[in-house]
């Protein structure tokens, strides 16, 4: 007799390790999400439950190795794009899901990028959600934010990543002031579960593919591109941007126009979490480009 979990899976990856997963909703719609970070949780996705099984919408969390309620080794050769990219495939196989929708927000939607290009064979659409298709770009337009700041801000940045001392008090609260009230989420209090999603990140695997914070991009990702691939996405996609996001609004259009049949949202009030920051347009896009694709009536 099968043993209730409320819809909780514990899922074997490389042969040895466990990732979490867990089905909310039940419906003819099935979508796996893909949280950011790298390092980040399912947790700032909670909010999608109070709008995605009311319509149908059958969704997945999933905890990626090294986040969360998943298994987190301490071994650094495991953060690389193409193995997080082979880990979703066995999630995806292990939950049994075929013509389905693949959703990524930040990493998570570097990720789904990666996965399309690969194994766009299973999907029946994709969702990239606050993603340019390239670091080299996030990292030029969050050059770009940085240098709108005051000069004693810029100075205090300076004096501390000059030393390396990402972790300063200082410096940690000139980055959430400058940068994460106004480019990653701009409510104030943040909800709890964006908060607890911070509180969880994972700063191994963070530090090894971002590097210490949004400005310095050292990490194992630095190069990644992949504008000259985006044609070759041929599944219905919806590309997600904010007004006020880390990503350059201008490069979520272009995704839109790479990709051939895809459709550019951009969320007017929202920031890089715009879930939460501009929560009515956001699920409005994204509710409408499900059914759409699902009715036959997808146009870009």
């Amino acid at each position: 007799k099968e043993v209730k979990t409320g819809g909780i899976r514990m899922i074997t990856v490389d042969g040895k390790y466990r990732v979490w997963t867990k089905r909310v909703g039940k419906g003819r719609i099935k979508m796996l999400t893909l949280h950011g970070g790298p390092g980040a949780s399912h947790e700032y996705f909670e909010c999608f439950e109070d709008y995605l099984p009311q319509q149908g919408i059958e969704f997945y969390y999933y905890d990626q190795l090294g986040s969360g309620n998943s298994d987190q080794p301490d071994d650094l050769s495991l953060w690389t794009v193409d193995r997080f990219m082979e880990e979703v495939e066995q999630v995806r196989a292990a939950l049994g899901l075929e013509n389905f929708y693949l959703y990524g927000q930040s990493w998570g939607g570097m990720l789904g990028i990666e996965y399309a290009l690969k194994y766009q064979h299973h999907l029946k659409g994709l969702i990239i959600s606050n993603m340019t298709a390239s670091i080299p770009s996030y990292v030029s337009y969050i050059n770009e934010l940085r240098r709108k700041l005051p000069p004693d801000i810029i100075a205090i940045l300076d004096k501390y990543e000059a030393k390396g001392d990402y972790n300063a008090p200082e410096y940690q609260e000139v980055m959430f002031k400058q940068i994460y009230t106004k480019h990653l989420c701009r409510l104030d209090p943040w909800p709890e579960p964006v908060e607890r999603a911070f509180r969880h990140l994972n700063p191994k695997v963070y530090n090894t593919m971002q590097g210490p914070n949004e400005f310095v991009v050292i990490g194992t990702f630095k190069d990644w591109d992949r504008w000259k691939d985006l044609h070759t996405i041929k599944v219905p996609t919806l590309v997600v941007g904010a007004r006020h996001d880390t990503m350059r609004v201008e490069e979520i259009e272009r995704e839109g126009k790479l990709i051939p049949t895809s459709r550019v949202a951009i969320c007017e009030k929202g920031s890089h979490l715009s879930m939460w920051d501009d929560q009515e347009a956001y699920f409005r896009h994204l509710i409408k480009f499900l059914k759409d694709v699902e009715s036959g009536k997808f146009r870009k």
